[in-house]
């Protein structure tokens, strides 16, 4: 059994990664929320989301659970630090619990990699000025981003009210020239259930903010990280 421990912000769509536990055979995500309070998607904001003194403590927490890998489960907390401070980001996590960590923005690039692509488009909950820090993120990382459609959710609680239907309008009105995926970032957003939908839909893999954390997630604890109706990237281990 690999535990994957999930630091979370807020309350959204942490009961994803619970449905997780349910369709990855020999998997644990336990969730340790980091913030209580409202997760808005402004810079300023998820920079003190992402900040050292409140993801050491969770951190920890996990450590004495017994963590094999430690996941901070927040896209936008994470690439608002840029592509170095990401890394060093993941860096205070994996001291503070003393087993290998990341975030759901290195989950996205790394995946991106795995699936030997470099060209996506992007479908951000996101005001524009934040979701920009995304594809800078990726710029930096060798990937192309060729769309960016944003949406203006003020923030992540709003972001887990928005239902399936919601999801897959957004991902058929994305602009897929040119590109070889289509990437929807943000861990508050349910987006697990509809999968096999979104990539049947667009015919292109489609990597979603819970579903990278969750994979990458288990590769760093040597779990094989693979399951069928989870799309494209769990299925091409």
């Amino acid at each position: 059994m690999s535990t994957v421990a999930i630091l979370y912000p807020g309350h959204s769509a942490e009961d994803e990664f619970t449905l997780l536990e349910g369709l990855i055979p020999d998997a644990r995500f336990p969730v340790i929320h980091t913030w209580e309070g409202s997760t808005d998607h402004d810079v300023d904001a998820l920079l003190r989301l992402g900040a050292r003194d409140l993801l050491e403590p969770p951190a920890k927490e996990a450590a004495q659970a017994g963590a094999d890998s430690v996941m901070w489960a927040c896209t936008s907390g994470s690439f608002v630090y840029g592509w170095d401070g990401c890394h060093e980001q993941a860096g205070w996590v994996a001291d503070a619990s003393g087993a290998p960590a990341s975030s759901t923005s290195l989950a996205f690039a790394h995946a991106v990699k795995h699936l030997g692509l470099s060209r996506v488009s992007v479908a951000a909950t996101y005001p524009e000025d934040v979701a920009a820090h995304f594809v800078e993120f990726l710029r930096r990382g060798g990937i192309t981003v060729t769309a960016l459609s944003t949406y203006d959710v003020p923030s992540g609680e709003d972001a887990g009210l928005l239902g399936p239907d919601w999801v897959l309008e957004t991902a058929r009105a994305a602009d897929l020239t040119g590109a070889e995926a289509l990437l929807i970032p943000d861990t508050a957003l349910h987006t697990m259930a509809v999968l096999p939908q979104l990539e049947e839909a667009l015919g292109l893999p489609v990597l979603t903010a819970n579903q990278v954390t969750a994979w990458q997630g288990l590769r760093l604890a040597g779990h094989p990280a693979a399951a069928r109706g989870l799309g494209t990237l769990l299925e091409a281990h």
